[in-house]
């Protein structure tokens, strides 16, 4: 099993969806290490990724697998972090 590692902001009504889509996904997988950066709070933890511009953008094993764009909806999330569960766990 391959770790997830997700960039957040604190507030960020998008990475809110993304841990309430992780929170419904999670259970139809194997338990999967989850890393959680806060770009603000952890800089130099962010700073390794920088290919992404929106957050959330979730990895695989460093693999950029999700990053959210502006006016996504609960929905095209929820289906983004399933391929980021499914990616984790080929």
């Amino acid at each position: 099993m391959k770790k997830i590692t997700m960039i957040k902001i604190e507030g960020c009504p998008y990475c809110s969806a993304a841990f309430r889509a992780i929170d419904a996904v999670k259970k139809d997988y194997p338990p999967v290490e989850l890393e959680v950066i806060d770009e603000n709070l952890q800089p130099k933890l962010a700073e390794r990724f920088l290919d992404y511009y929106y957050v959330p953008t979730m990895y695989v094993d460093d693999k950029k697998i999700y990053e959210a764009q502006p006016g996504e909806g609960y929905d095209e999330c929820l289906a983004n972090v399933q391929k980021v569960f499914e990616v984790a766990n080929a």
